[in-house]
């Protein structure tokens, strides 16, 4: 009977489960890290040049990501559907989902991320923003949306990669694409004036690009890290397995599973990217620019706390659905408790870091340059939100790889529209009562909303898997 001892005894992980579980996440890890490394490397090279240019890179990194976000989401089903196919060795059917991944991508490049980069700079202008910072912030997100074709095709070559159980791909485009970005950063940001504070040189007769040079710099990065997969996946040896070049055509039923699969994942994932960013420009950001680069300071390196769960959420997609795909039930509830277990430890571990080094922290995003009682104020700011980033790490950790474990089983129904109901009604609900109701919280109160929703998220998440709906699932016979 479910939850008897002998039942609860059977889906603890064992060493052989947690072994396979690390086998399969350290590269994902890498992966995952991708574009959050370079959106954390962008916000520490623009801090050079002012705590203004920190908040414009956040901001616009953030709005340009919403969009994105939303084929992310979708395009995480193909992981699934790849997975289980090569747990039931039906070799023969996996090469459509890669095409029809690189197809949705293009399509959903043209039709939605260009339409939103021309509506962009009058978004950012309602917020209120400073005529400056509109500038940088629009600048910044167009080149990002442009080059989106790259970015969102890479990731769905990296969910076939990680489906197909060959993250390695995929973690080697990601540090190609990484050390590409920081070099072209320092081309196009500094240009000839190079970091004189730092004893290097600049490109002689480069003009200085700033923040918009950081977006030419992770486009550059991008297009890197779409290119070593694909070069893999054209590739006569993985043609000579699985028949990818004859597959090339659109394939409607496989992009209708994939989308009949994907969508509530994508409203999931894209619909949680415009709450954190309404709260990040719009709540906590209300209370003027010191505040707005503070909370990107913490913000960036919550990133890096996190992006390394959703490698191991993206880990437990594929072992979930590989090892359901084989008929072990057991084996796949296994893997995502293992999941679980290394994320939370990874993060319990940020969580101690935020607490101790929260001073220290936030000044790695202030520059000596700053004004004196301006940086002062940042680093305080950041203190304070540091704690609330800490209290919520570990239960960000459950949430975010029960997300990925629910989603290997194709259970992705319910995660969407809780997200959708949580996240406007406490990160967005709560965070607009806390700035009206608690002022004198300033930026910390959106912030103490942000914090209850992760926990509650992170709690009902795990009751679902545990209750073990997802079992009664069948994709491949459908």
């Amino acid at each position: 009977m479910p939850g008897t001892p002998r039942t609860l005894r059977a889906m603890l992980p064992r060493r052989d489960d947690i072994r396979e579980v690390w086998t399969q996440a350290w590269p994902t890890v890498i992966a995952m890290l991708s574009y959050t490394l370079m959106q954390f490397i962008d916000s520490l090279m623009v801090s050079v040049l002012g705590p203004l240019e920190v908040a414009a890179q956040g901001n616009g990194g953030s709005w340009s990501w919403v969009p994105i976000s939303f084929g992310f989401g979708v395009l995480s089903l193909v992981n699934t559907l790849v997975s289980q196919r090569v747990g039931a060795g039906r070799t023969d059917e996996i090469a459509r989902y890669g095409w029809a991944a690189l197809w949705l991508a293009g399509g959903y490049w043209l039709f939605v991320l260009i339409p939103f980069a021309f509506i962009i700079g009058p978004l950012f202008a309602a917020m209120g923003h400073e005529p400056r910072l509109v500038e940088m912030e629009t600048a910044y997100a167009q080149i990002l949306l442009g080059a989106g074709i790259v970015t969102i095709g890479a990731k769905a070559l990296a969910n076939f990669f990680f489906g197909l159980q060959r993250p390695k791909v995929v973690t080697i485009a990601a540090i190609a694409g990484n050390i590409t970005n920081v070099l072209a950063n320092y081309v196009f940001i500094y240009g000839a004036r190079g970091l004189p504070e730092l004893g290097l040189p600049g490109i002689p007769g480069m003009p200085e690009f700033g923040v918009v040079g950081a977006a030419i710099g992770t486009a550059i990065g991008c297009s890197v890290e779409a290119l070593v997969p694909l070069v893999v996946f054209l590739s006569r040896r993985l043609d000579a397995v699985y028949a990818i070049r004859r597959a090339w055509r659109p394939d409607l039923p496989a992009i209708r599973d994939i989308l009949r699969l994907g969508w509530a994942a994508g409203l999931h994932f894209g619909n949680e990217m415009v709450c954190w960013a309404i709260f990040m420009t719009a709540l906590a950001g209300s209370f003027g620019s010191a505040h707005m680069t503070a909370g990107w300071a913490v913000m960036r390196f919550v990133h890096m706390s996190f992006m390394p769960a959703v490698g191991l959420s993206t880990a437990a997609t594929s072992l979930v659905g590989k090892h359901i795909g084989e008929g072990d039930l057991g084996r796949a509830g296994r893997s995502a408790h293992a999941a679980v277990f290394i994320a939370v430890v990874w993060m319990t571990i940020c969580a101690v870091l935020f607490v101790v080094f929260r001073n220290e922290l936030t000044a790695v995003f202030v520059d000596d340059s700053t004004p004196p009682d301006l940086a002062k104020q940042i680093r305080a700011i950041g203190a304070t939100l540091f704690i609330c980033a800490a209290i919520f790490q570990t239960l960000d950790a459950i949430g975010i790889v029960y997300t990925g474990a629910l989603r290997g089983a194709g259970d992705t129904v319910f995660p969407g529209i809780l997200t959708v109901v949580l996240s406007w009604g406490v990160i967005v609900g709560g965070g607009f009562l806390m700035v009206r109701l608690f002022p004198e919280l300033e930026s910390t109160g959106p912030w103490i909303a942000a914090t209850a929703y992760i926990a509650i998220l992170g709690v009902v998440l795990a009751i679902r898997f545990e209750r073990g709906g997802w079992k009664r699932l069948h994709l491949l016979d459908r």
